[in-house]
């Protein structure tokens, strides 16, 4: 079934360009959630970046089924939520969750497969 994008593909805006495709929750790109919670893993194939966006509320069950998440350009994600843009310069095995607006680093514990 396709999916029903929050935001329209033509209002966005160069925000984080060249970071390349991450995989992010449709409670983002579908449901206009903002990012709550992300991590940068190492990259599953070059053009991967490694980062990984969720909303933060997803159950277990939710996060287990992979139709529930896109692949994108981190741009686009950006332009969902563009305070992720003060993250992307973190390495790999980095997390953040967000708490009053802004994005605090946490200890990263690789997760299952998404």
């Amino acid at each position: 079934m396709p999916r029903t994008f929050f935001r329209d593909a033509s209002t966005f805006r160069p925000i984080a360009i060249g970071y390349g495709s991450c995989i992010a929750a449709d409670r983002i790109t579908v449901d206009g959630a903002q990012v709550g919670y992300l991590y940068r893993e190492t990259p599953d194939h070059p053009a991967d970046s490694g980062w990984r966006f969720f909303a933060g509320d997803e159950s277990d069950e939710y996060a287990d089924n992979p139709d529930n998440f896109g692949l994108y350009d981190v741009n686009t994600i950006a332009n969902y939520d563009p305070l992720i843009a003060t993250c992307l310069e973190a390495p790999f095995g980095t997390a953040f969750f967000r708490v009053d607006g802004k994005f605090v680093r946490e200890k990263f514990e690789p997760p299952g497969e998404v």
